[in-house]
C-alpha cells in the first residue's frame, strides 16, 4: 500500500507510461503497470513528470523591489548596483522577508523547490542576512534555500566588508561568495579570490563567486578561481557564476582555460536572461551576446547549470520564477536548438543544478525524495518550447501546488472546439 502513485508518466530520460510509487516521502517504485494501491492516485496521462526545478543562482534579498527607490534608466549592471546601494541602507527586515516569501510562493507554483540565493553582506547591519536566514527557516518545509555570503560592493573595495562577510558566515550562511571583477584593480580581484577560497577551506564551506561578469576579455578571475580551487583542495565544491567575459576572450586563451576549469571541476552557472540583457551595453554593432561558452564548457565535461538570477529588481524588470523561461532563452542565446542540445539544456535546469547545489536524494529513482512536478507537456523538448503549466507540484509525497491545464476554446466552423496548450499542434511525427 503506497501513500501516492503517479501513473502513466513520461520521464525526462525518454521512458514512457511509467508509474511512480511513493511511501513515507520517498520513491519506492518506478516501473510500468505497478500492481499496487495507494491512498491517492494521480494520472499523469502521458505528461512529463520531472524532478523539481533548481535555481542555483538568485538574489532573493533584492527580488520584487523593482522601482525602489527608482527605476534603472540605463538598464546597466552598474546602475543596478548603484540603485541597490541606495535601497539597502533604508530597507527593513520585514520588507525583505515579505518580498522573499511572496517570491517563494510564486516559485512553488512553478515547480521550483531548490534555490541558492546570494545575500548582500555590504551593509554592516547585515539586515539582509538576518532576513534571509529567517526566510530559509520559514520555507524549509517546501523549499530548500541555500545562502551565499556575497560582498556586493567588493571584498577589499568596500570598508568593513571583510568583517561583515565573516560575521554572516558565523550567523549560519552556507557558502562563501565574491565579486573579484568589481574590486578596484585586477590585483585586488586576484587577492580576493585567494582570500575567499582560504576562508572556505578553513571553514569547510563551498564557494560560489560572481566571476568576470563583464565584457572585458582581460577579466580572467576564473583562471585564478580554478587555480585556487585546486590549491585548496576544493574541487567540485566551487562555482563560477556568469563568466560572461569568456564570450569575448580569444580562442587560444580559452583553449588553455577550459581544461584548467575541468581539472578543478568548477561548476559553471550562466544566467541567460540577465546575461543577454546586461552584457554588450557598450557595443554598437556588431553587439555581443555576452553569455559564456555553454556548448564548449559542456563538451569539456564541466557541470553547467542555469540560474534565474533576478526577478523584478534593480537589474532586471522582468522574470516569472519559471526556470523553463531561463532554458528557453539559453537555447536561443547559446544556439543549442538540436534535439540533444535541448535535452542538455533541460538537465541544466534540473540534475546539473542539483549537482551544483550538492543536493542529496534528488531525482526520480528508487530511494530518492518524492519531490516531482507534472507538466502539461509530453517531453522535455515540448516543455522548453511551451513553458507549460505545472499541473501538480509534489514535495515529499504531498501535493503542495496545482495549476489547471491551459486550454484554449475555439469558435470556428469545422475546427476543433478546444486547443490543449499548443500540444495539439506539435508536429505529428
Amino acid at each position: 500500500m503506497f501513500d501516492l502513485i503517479v501513473r502513466n508518466a513520461n520521464l525526462a530520460d525518454g521512458r514512457t507510461s511509467i508509474d511512480i510509487g511513493i511511501q513515507g516521502g520517498r520513491i519506492i517504485a518506478v516501473e510500468r503497470n505497478l500492481q499496487a494501491q495507494a491512498g491517492e492516485e494521480i494520472d499523469a496521462a502521458g505528461r512529463l513528470v520531472s524532478p523539481p526545478f533548481v535555481d542555483p543562482h538568485f538574489h532573493m534579498d533584492a527580488t520584487l523591489s523593482l522601482g525602489l527607490p527608482r527605476m534603472n534608466v540605463s538598464g546597466t549592471l552598474l546602475e543596478g548596483i548603484a540603485l541597490w546601494g541606495e535601497l539597502r541602507p533604508i530597507v527593513t527586515k520585514e520588507e525583505l522577508v515579505d518580498r522573499a516569501l511572496r517570491y517563494c510562493d510564486l516559485a512553488v507554483t512553478q515547480g521550483l523547490l531548490f534555490i541558492r540565493s546570494h545575500v548582500d553582506t555590504s551593509d554592516p547591519r547585515l539586515v539582509t542576512v538576518e532576513a534571509m536566514i529567517e526566510v530559509r527557516e520559514k520555507v524549509a518545509p517546501y523549499i530548500d534555500l541555500q545562502l551565499v555570503a556575497f560582498p556586493q560592493d567588493g571584498y577589499y573595495r568596500s570598508p568593513g566588508a571583510i568583517d561583515a562577510l565573516n560575521r554572516a558566515l558565523d550567523m549560519g550562511v552556507d557558502i562563501v561568495g565574491g565579486i573579484p571583477h568589481f574590486e578596484r584593480t585586477m590585483g585586488e580581484g586576484t587577492a580576493s579570490v585567494e582570500a575567499l577560497c582560504r576562508i572556505a577551506a578553513d571553514r569547510g564551506l563551498p564557494v560560489d563567486m560572481h566571476c568576470d561578469e563583464t565584457d572585458d576579455p582581460l577579466s580572467r578571475h576564473i583562471e585564478t578561481l580554478a587555480a585556487e580551487t585546486i590549491r585548496f583542495g576544493l574541487q567540485g565544491r566551487v562555482a563560477g557564476s556568469h563568466l560572461t567575459s569568456m564570450h569575448s576572450m580569444d580562442n587560444y586563451y580559452v583553449s588553455k582555460l577550459i581544461p584548467l576549469m575541468a581539472e578543478a571541476r568548477i561548476n559553471v552557472i550562466p544566467n541567460p536572461l540577465i546575461n543577454i540583457m546586461l552584457q554588450g551595453r557598450h557595443d554598437t554593432y556588431p553587439k555581443r551576446r555576452g553569455m559564456t561558452r555553454v556548448r564548449e564548457l559542456m563538451d569539456a565535461g564541466l557541470n553547467v547549470s542555469f540560474g534565474h538570477d533576478c526577478v523584478m529588481d534593480p537589474w532586471y524588470s522582468m522574470g516569472s520564477g519559471d526556470m523553463l523561461e531561463v532554458g528557453h532563452m539559453a537555447i536561443h542565446v547559446a544556439q543549442m536548438a538540436g534535439i540533444e542540445d535541448k535535452k542538455k539544456i533541460f538537465h541544466a535546469l534540473t540534475v546539473n543544478s542539483a549537482k551544483t547545489m550538492g543536493l542529496e536524494g534528488y531525482g526520480l529513482e528508487i530511494g530518492c525524495n518524492a519531490d516531482l512536478v507534472i507538466l502539461q507537456a509530453q517531453d522535455t523538448l515540448e516543455a522548453l518550447r511551451l513553458k507549460p503549466n505545472r499541473l501538480a507540484v509534489i514535495r515529499r509525497g504531498k501535493v503542495i501546488a496545482r495549476s489547471a491545464p491551459r486550454i484554449g476554446e475555439l469558435f470556428l466552423d469545422g475546427r476543433p472546439a478546444k486547443v490543449d496548450g499548443g500540444l495539439d499542434y506539435a508536429p505529428r511525427h
